[in-house]
């Protein structure tokens, strides 16, 4: 039986307030014909062909697969999208009725809509992973494009993050706990409930590391480096308390714990061990960004996927939704520089102009190449994929790669999914939903 968890009344999503406006073509550029799936080509033809990418010419074409999958479903459909998402997408999925937050309020849709029994997320795997992990057995979770995935995921799949949490299970036993990052697959998170930890996002991760930290001598926290040393910095951990292991590929296949930079001595000395990954999108931020901002006079607010320099820089860090607020809750004429992911700042710069507020990436500055990157990876969800995905789903055809359950495992350039038997996959679901429950208790009690 899957366990319940608590839902929060402070991660109850908002509307976006984005429109699609008559004259502004979508953002996202067009994916190549053989980038889609056979079952998703016939509907990625039809897109292609469309004389432009005005919302009218996309939503009279998306109206007719959208609209009879919406009437089939009823109530029990439901749509699910992250901030990060092309602008269009975003749009779409709001317009049609369905939810756009971050990655910790979209896991827990499934348990806070119980009679939605069909779920089809347009965002990243291990995000419909985790709404999988937290639905019940009559609820499906879909996703529309089972290659969109996370670089940062895919720096601490399950193999590579084992041969070092089996060497220090071995050393400090009970001793040690691990935290993982939402953006994990629910094999790490497994790994967490598994050895008394917790699941932990950008906005609540100093309560996670500190609360797990109150039953453990020592945190191994997968798998992001920058977000674990932002944490410390919040914490106040010193940085000799802290060990980064090596970036995966860095990693050789006899690597000991004795080959840490300082050793076992230093290591035997750490409160946080830290995963060798990052996100490539908000490592691109400098320090000298931000101060060229701040010293024209606008505020700076960053992702804490960002450097710990950068963070400690700006004015402010937090999640998408904290980015989201300081958007949408800043006073008329205020001059915002966001340093996160481009389509994200794409919309924020839009919800800004609605309410007199300006706008501008962290990066883009003149004279400096162009900036806004975007993830290439989420991206591979497009109105498509969208459209094709309800359809399929409408007609009872569609595809099994694009169902997520707990434990499925993609690869991203070939599309083979690795999937669990069932008992592994119970096995995996109680202990993923014993580290998901603990973060939800530390932040309701913080709260």
């Amino acid at each position: 039986m899957r366990d319940a968890i608590t839902s929060l009344t402070s991660s109850a999503p908002t509307a976006t307030g984005l429109l699609l406006q008559p004259d502004d073509p979508v953002c996202q550029q067009d994916l190549a014909l053989d980038r889609y799936d056979e079952h998703f080509k016939p509907y990625a033809e039809e897109y292609l062909a469309l004389p432009n990418r005005l919302p009218e010419t996309i939503l009279g074409w998306l109206d007719r697969y959208v609209e009879p999958a919406r009437d089939h479903f009823g109530d029990a459909l439901l749509l699910l999208s992250h901030f990060y998402m092309g602008g269009e997408i975003v749009k779409l999925v709001e317009r049609y009725g369905g939810v756009v937050s971050d990655s910790y309020v979209l896991a827990l849709q499934a348990q806070r809509n119980p009679t939605k029994t069909v779920i089809v997320e347009s965002a990243v795997h291990f995000m419909a992973e985790t709404v999988s992990i937290l639905a019940s057995p009559q609820q499906q979770v879909w996703i529309t494009n089972p290659r969109a995935g996370c670089t940062m995921e895919m720096m601490a799949k399950d193999w590579m993050v084992m041969p070092a949490i089996n060497q220090l299970i071995a050393r400090y036993g009970d001793e040690l706990a691990t935290v993982a990052y939402m953006n994990t697959s629910g094999r790490l998170k497994a790994i967490a409930g598994r050895t008394g930890g917790a699941v932990c996002t950008s906005s609540n991760a100093h309560l996670v590391v500190q609360d797990v930290l109150d039953t453990a001598d020592r945190v191994l926290f997968l798998p992001d480096e920058h977000l674990g040393r932002n944490t410390a910095a919040k914490l106040g951990i010193p940085d000799e308390h802290i060990v980064t292991l090596p970036h995966p590929s860095n990693m050789p296949a006899d690597w000991t714990l004795g080959d840490v930079s300082g050793g076992l001595e230093r290591l035997d000395a750490a409160t946080l061990i830290l995963w060798g990954g990052f996100c490539g999108v908000h490592t691109v931020f400098e320090v000298e960004q931000v101060t060229w901002w701040k010293d024209k006079g606008w505020d700076v607010h960053v992702h804490p996927e960002s450097t710990r320099e950068v963070v400690q820089a700006a004015d402010g860090s937090g999640s998408t939704n904290y980015l989201w607020n300081v958007v949408s809750q800043a006073p008329q004429g205020a001059k915002l520089a966001i340093g996160t992911e481009g389509h994200f700042v794409q919309n924020a710069i839009e919800r800004g102009r609605q309410r007199g507020v300006e706008v501008r990436h962290l990066a883009d500055i003149p004279g400096t190449p162009a900036a806004g990157c975007g993830c290439a990876t989420m991206s591979r969800n497009d109105p498509p994929h969208l459209a094709g995905m309800l359809d399929l789903l409408r007609r009872g055809e569609a595809p099994d790669i694009n169902r997520v359950l707990p434990g499925d495992m993609i690869d991203d350039s070939t599309g083979l999914r690795t999937r669990l038997n069932q008992a592994e996959q119970d096995t995996l679901v109680r202990d993923a939903t014993r580290a998901l429950q603990r973060m939800v208790d530390i932040t309701e009690a913080a709260s």
